[in-house]
């Protein structure tokens, strides 16, 4: 039975071809900046699309060194339901509001 055995070798983990005659493609260092003083080195094919930006082991985002900086769009700030209520009402009318609300509750015709 052990005549009959397949034997070879592992399929798809060693190639059959010999790194002599293979040629590399052209590379570049790229070098990363972090804000908290970690110093970031790729390797990159001269022909690869460079990111102005790779996430640090620390968690922070480090910059592409000598890149090209776009500028920070900026950012629309959420607003807040008290923000859109004061662009409708101003504060003594809301206070008006209130008083007359809080009427109705007391008096019992709300609740």
């Amino acid at each position: 039975m052990a005549d009959r055995a397949l034997r070879g070798m592992r399929l798809g983990t060693q190639s059959m071809e010999t790194p002599a005659n293979a040629e590399l493609a052209d590379r570049k260092d790229v070098h990363y900046d972090c804000p908290n003083g970690h110093v970031l080195t790729f390797p990159f094919s001269t022909e690869a699309d460079v990111p102005l930006s790779w996430e640090c082991s620390c968690g922070a985002l480090a910059l592409l060194r000598d890149g090209d900086r776009s500028e920070i769009k900026d950012q629309k700030v959420q607003r807040s339901h008290w923000d859109m209520l004061l662009e409708r009402r101003s504060i003594p009318e809301l206070e008006e509001l209130l008083d007359e609300r809080l009427e109705l509750l007391r008096a019992g015709r709300i609740g």
